[in-house]
C-alpha cells in the first residue's frame, strides 16, 4: 500500500510541489529509485544522482529546483533529516511478527497480558509478569518473573528481560538485548591490589592476591518511556536500589550500563559506550562511540563526550569533553596539536643541545 505525495507532506509537515497525487510505496537512494519510490537527495551534492535512477518524486531541500532535475513532484522540508524521521515511520513495513500468541510460546498462568499483545514463537513470559496493550514480544524472547512491560513496546528477537524489571511505554529493544542481568560486583576479604593501586596510582603491587567474593544484585531495573536499546546492549540490575534509565534515552548497539547507574532523560549513548556502576548521568548527555565513564562519577546535564573519551572524574553541566582522561574538548585539540609537533620539537631541541655543547667545547 502506498501514499500520495500530498498525504506524506501533510503527515510529516513539509511542503509538497508538483503533481502531489502521485502514489509512492517506498524510499531509496537516487541511483536505485524506481518510478514508485521517493529518491532521497536531501543535500545538493546528491542532486546529480537523480538522473541515474527512475524516480519521479524526491525529498530535497527548501529552494531546490526540482523541475530542472526532471522530477514530477518533490518534498521540500526545512530540515530534511528530521523530515526523514517521519517519512521512515510511514514507510516502515515492520518485521511481520506473528499476531496473537504463538502456539510454541510459554505463558505462565499468573502473567497478565493485554488481549492485543503479540507473543512470538518460543518466547517465555514468567510468573507475575505483565505486558501492556499493543506490545509485540518477538520470537525467542524471555520476560522474567514480576517484570512489567508497558504499552506499544517492541521486543525484538532474542531479547532477555530479567526478573523485577519495570519498563515504560513505547520501549524498543533490538536483537539480543539483555536487561536485568546481575551487576559485575566482587570484593575481597581484605583490601585488594586494585583498591591499593587506585588510591596510590603506584606502579608496584604490595597487596596479596585474594579470591573474589560475589555481591549479589538484589534490586531490579527501571526504564522510562520512549527508550530504545540497540542490539547486544546490556543493562545490569541494581545491588540494593534499581538501575534507572530515564525517558527518551537511546542506546546504540553493544552499550553497557552497570549496576546502580542512573541515566537522566533523553541521553544518547553511541556504540560500545560503557557506564560503570553507581555513576549518574544528567539529562541530554551524549556519549560518543567507545567512550567510557568510570564508576561513582557524576556527569552533568547536557555534557557531550566525543568518541573514545574516558571520563574518570565529575564533569560539570554543559561541557564538551574529549580524550583520555577527559578534558575540555578545545583543550584536548590543543594537546593533540602539541603531540603532533613533539617529534619536530625534539629534533630542534637535540640540534640546539648539540650546538650549545659544541660551543662550550670551543671555549
Amino acid at each position: 500500500m502506498g501514499f500520495s505525495v500530498q498525504d506524506i507532506a501533510n503527515s510529516i509537515g513539509v511542503e509538497a510541489v508538483g503533481d502531489t497525487s502521485i502514489i509512492v510505496e517506498g524510499v531509496t537512494e537516487p541511483t536505485l529509485a524506481n518510478a514508485n519510490q521517493i529518491a532521497l537527495a536531501m543535500d545538493p551534492k546528491y542532486a546529480t544522482d537523480i538522473s541515474q535512477g527512475s524516480a519521479r518524486v524526491a525529498m530535497l531541500w527548501q529552494g531546490a529546483n526540482w523541475q530542472e532535475m526532471g522530477l514530477e513532484a518533490a518534498l521540500l522540508p526545512s530540515r530534511p533529516r528530521f523530515a526523514l524521521s517521519g517519512l521512515s515511520v510511514l514507510m516502515d513495513k515492520g518485521q511481520s511478527f506473528h499476531s496473537g500468541i504463538h502456539p510454541t510460546a510459554i505463558i505462565d498462568e499468573t502473567a497478565e497480558l493485554d488481549h492485543s499483545v503479540s507473543v512470538g514463537a518460543y518466547s517465555i513470559v514468567g510468573a507475575g509478569a505483565s505486558i501492556g496493550p499493543n506490545s509485540i514480544i518477538g520470537p525467542q524472547v524471555y520476560v522474567g518473573t514480576n517484570s512489567k512491560i508497558g504499552a506499544d513496546c517492541l521486543l525484538r528477537e532474542g531479547t532477555k528481560i530479567g526478573a523485577d524489571v519495570h519498563i515504560g511505554n513505547r520501549f524498543i529493544s533490538q536483537q539480543n538485548v539483555s536487561v536485568g542481568g546481575d551487576g559485575f560486583s566482587f570484593v575481597t576479604p581484605e583490601k585488594s591490589a586494585v583498591e591499593e593501586i587506585r588510591g596510590s596510582l603506584g606502579s608496584d603491587v604490595s597487596a596479596k592476591g585474594q579470591a573474589w567474593a560475589r555481591i549479589h544484585s538484589l534490586a531490579g531495573v527501571e526504564i522510562g518511556d520512549d527508550v530504545e536499546l540497540g542490539s547486544g546492549t546490556c543493562v545490569d540490575r541494581g545491588t540494593v536500589k534499581p538501575t534507572r534509565i530515564g525517558n527518551g534515552v537511546k542506546a546504540d548497539s553493544l552499550v553497557q550500563v552497570g549496576h546502580n547507574v542512573t541515566i537522566g532523560d533523553h541521553c544518547l549513548l553511541c556504540a560500545q559506550a560503557g557506564v560503570a556502576g553507581s555513576t549518574v548521568l544528567g539529562d541530554f548527555v551524549v556519549l560518543g562511540g567507545q567512550s567510557g565513564v568510570a564508576d561513582n562519577v557524576t556527569v552533568g546535564d547536557g555534557v557531550i563526550a566525543g568518541g573514545g573519551t574516558k571520563i574518570l572524574s565529575n564533569v560539570p553541566a554543559g561541557r564538551a569533553v574529549l580524550g583520555y582522561p577527559a578534558v575540555k574538548m578545545d583543550n584536548q585539540v590543543e594537546i593533540y596539536k602539541a603531540l603532533r609537533r613533539l617529534p619536530r620539537l625534539m629534533r630542534d631541541f637535540d640540534a640546539l643541545k648539540k650546538s650549545v655543547f659544541n660551543g662550550s667545547k670551543t671555549k
